[in-house]
């Protein structure tokens, strides 16, 4: 089995990492002398909900491609990490696909991060029907046109929750927590919001954030929790629900162009079934999980009383973010599906 670096080992991999990078990014991605060659990144092992979507859409393009193609998945951050693989994407280079938050495409995109903004979905089902309805279709055009990453699939379906080394059971004690959140501003203006201290740290710096006392929290799905090993430093997951994640399916657009036409309608396909095939996976382990490390006594879970403040908290924000990038009809299609 395969398993994830642990956090003291951050700096050597990162050094690892940019070996790796350096040598990789001298592979055109497209077509070679062999045959055409794609090349995916992600932060996880086999056992993550995000490689099962990744090895589903490899499966799928092969199945629809018909043709010789190869596959090349650069596993456990081997080539860095979310932000990386979305720039890489972007310039054309190392990565041709990968599963990216949205967070991570603010530095192109100040609308990508509406898509995964907390509070932005009543609960699964609503998430479900949002994607299905393609009312996220300008935000994602955005995306192409400023980042030249094609947005192919939606897989996520994550449920975010408050990963702590202490209870935090209502407003008073989440009042002024010290959390880890992603880079996006709309994730500051959130957690702000609703009481807590967030400040921006690297995903793989947390877990040694959290033991040296620099934060005492961050938010994130089950899986992600137990491939991190979060629950060492912070075994006190408080039921807040904040977000329903998604996690974007994206592939290079200088990559995509290179491709012949019928090779572009299989990864077009393919894409939109092994994202709703991702998200299928991730909702349905994410209790499972949460209940197993409970009882094995790994982490203890807290449901948190106060959770309809919270979501009274984040509308005036969820509002003035939607001015700002323009994305007002977008929000009031979003919450006019039931």
């Amino acid at each position: 089995m395969t398993h994830v670096l642990k956090p003291a080992c951050c700096a050597l991999a990162r050094a690892i990492a940019a070996l790796t990078i350096a040598a990789v990014s001298l592979i055109v991605p497209a077509r070679a002398a062999d045959g055409i060659t794609l090349h995916g990144a992600v932060q996880f092992n086999d056992e993550h909900a995000f490689n099962k979507a990744l090895l589903k859409f490899e499966e799928l393009v092969k199945k629809y491609y018909g043709k010789p193609i190869n596959f090349v998945l650069h596993r456990n951050s081997e080539l860095g990490l979310e932000k990386e693989y979305f720039q890489y994407m972007s310039q054309g280079v190392s990565v041709d696909y990968a599963i990216v938050s949205p967070a991570h495409m603010s530095t192109y995109s100040k609308a990508a991060p509406f898509l995964d903004m907390p509070f932005l979905f009543r609960d699964l089902d609503h998430l479900n029907k949002v994607i299905a309805s393609g009312v996220f279709k300008p935000i994602e055009d955005e995306v192409a046109k400023k980042a030249d990453v094609l947005i192919i699939g939606h897989p996520g379906g994550g449920t975010r929750n408050l990963i702590a080394n202490k209870p935090v059971r209502n407003m008073a004690e989440l009042k002024g927590l010290p959390m880890r959140v992603m880079g996006a501003p709309i994730q500051t203006k959130i957690f702000n919001a609703i009481g807590a201290a967030p400040t921006v740290i690297a995903y793989n710096e947390t877990y040694n954030a959290i033991q040296s006392g620099v934060i005492a929290a961050l938010d994130n799905e089950a899986a992600g929790m137990e491939q991190m090993k979060f629950y060492e430093v912070a075994p006190q997951i408080s039921l807040t629900e904040h977000s329903y994640t998604i996690r974007p399916l994206c592939f290079s657009g200088k990559t995509f162009r290179r491709l012949p036409k019928d090779l572009q309608a299989a990864i077009v396909k393919a894409g939109k079934e092994a994202g709703d095939h991702g998200r299928q996976i991730e909702s349905s382990e994410n209790n499972a999980k949460l209940e197993r490390l409970a009882k094995e006594k790994k982490i203890t879970l807290h449901k948190f009383a106060d959770r309809a403040k919270l979501q009274e908290l984040a509308v005036p924000v969820k509002a003035a973010y939607a001015k700002e990038i323009g994305a007002e009809a977008v929000l009031e299609k979003v919450n006019a599906i039931k």
